[in-house]
């Protein structure tokens, strides 16, 4: 039983939703980074719940760092921060009725009924706020060196954002950076609202699309088997709560296209490098980044706790049982989870580059 990643960098996770609070502690980390408590809270601003497509539980995430920074800058020490709860109303949880398609029992298979099952415990996107807050260096130290994320909702229920512009892509990332809700088309974010209220009234939940852009990444990041860029960011990504599908490029599309269709011709640069006329591949071949721009989707499924009754268990008495979700959720999590998967995927091209190019790189 571990909750740390990584390999050149690590990244430890720890709290609980309804426990004192939640943190996180990042190891390997250059001395000598940016540690900006404005970017951090801007950060964390962005996964924040909003009007009446988030939940009604208002964390003010009054962050605190307690190792690792002196001055505004890393120690190259463990960098720990802490959030703590507050907003919370532990009485709205019963033990023993699982939630479906929620951690519940998956958790009382493995934890033994030791498990804190308040606000999905340890298994609940609170954590995600701590993931956020302690990556926002590392999303700093990347664009200083040219590299930027951004990620927009692709589509929601139904509902499609337009895509990335490949010819203005420096404009559409940072179209992103501080935008509440993310998309590229404002009639896209009107349309995508409306439906999550609707949802919200019906008790229901939807989910979405997340698609993610990393510009200026080097090539030659990766390895081509086991930790191949496609792995190292697909298990970051898998740990976000709700994300169930991940592809890169063309993805599945793949499965429908003729190789004369799938791959991406080569071409000398005006600069004297190599360019892709294409990018169905996602900036990756063979494991390894090709200096195109990296493109992946993930697929958010709707919040499982809604208030529409569902057939379950009673894991304590072993009999059938019906639920209805009591507490305050989300009626869709996808806008929320954007800067998290944009924190995560940071964190994994520092890891990256910290392995192939020496801990300093960044600072």
């Amino acid at each position: 039983m571990k909750n740390i990643f990584g390999n050149a960098l690590t990244l430890t996770l720890f709290g609980e939703s309804h426990g004192p609070m939640i943190g996180a502690t990042l190891d390997g980390l250059a001395p000598g980074i940016d540690i900006d408590e404005g970017s951090i809270r801007a950060a964390l601003d962005l996964r924040r719940p909003r009007g009446k497509i988030s939940t009604a539980r208002r964390e003010a995430d009054p962050f605190e760092i307690v190792s690792g920074v002196i001055n505004g800058k890393s120690t190259g020490t463990p960098l720990t921060l802490l959030i703590p709860n507050g907003d919370t109303k532990s009485g709205d949880y019963t033990y023993g009725v699982a939630r479906p398609s929620h951690a519940d029992l998956a958790a009382n298979f493995k934890y033994h009924g030791f498990e804190d099952y308040r606000g999905g415990g340890h298994f609940s996107g609170r954590l995600t706020a701590a993931l956020t807050a302690v990556c926002a260096p590392l999303r700093d130290a990347l664009e200083k060196k040219g590299v930027a994320v951004g990620t927009h909702i692709l589509s929601l229920n139904g509902i499609r954002d337009r895509d990335f512009d490949g010819s203005r892509l420096g404009e559409d990332i940072a179209s992103l950076r501080h935008r509440p809700f993310p998309v590229l088309d404002d009639g896209a974010e009107a349309a995508m609202t409306a439906r999550i209220e609707e949802a919200a009234a019906a008790g229901d939940s939807v989910g979405g699309v997340l698609e993610t852009v990393v510009r200026g990444v080097p090539a030659g990041l990766g390895e081509p088997f086991f930790d191949s860029v496609e792995s190292r960011l697909a298990h970051a990504l898998f740990s976000i709560p709700a994300v169930k599908g991940v592809e890169f490029g063309a993805g599945f599309r793949f499965a429908d296209m003729t190789g004369s269709a799938a791959n991406d011709p080569i071409r000398v640069s005006g600069d004297g490098g190599y360019v892709t006329v294409s990018n169905h591949n996602g900036g990756i071949n063979g494991g390894i980044t090709n200096g195109m721009p990296i493109v992946f989707r993930a697929a958010v499924k709707p919040t499982p706790t809604i208030r529409i009754p569902q057939d379950t268990v009673n894991f304590l008495t072993g009999e059938n049982a019906e639920t209805a979700g009591g507490g305050r959720h989300d009626p869709a999590i996808v806008h929320r989870a954007r800067i998290v998967v944009d924190s995560l995927c940071a964190f994994v091209l520092a890891d990256l580059m910290t392995e192939r190019f020496g801990t300093d790189y960044l600072a």
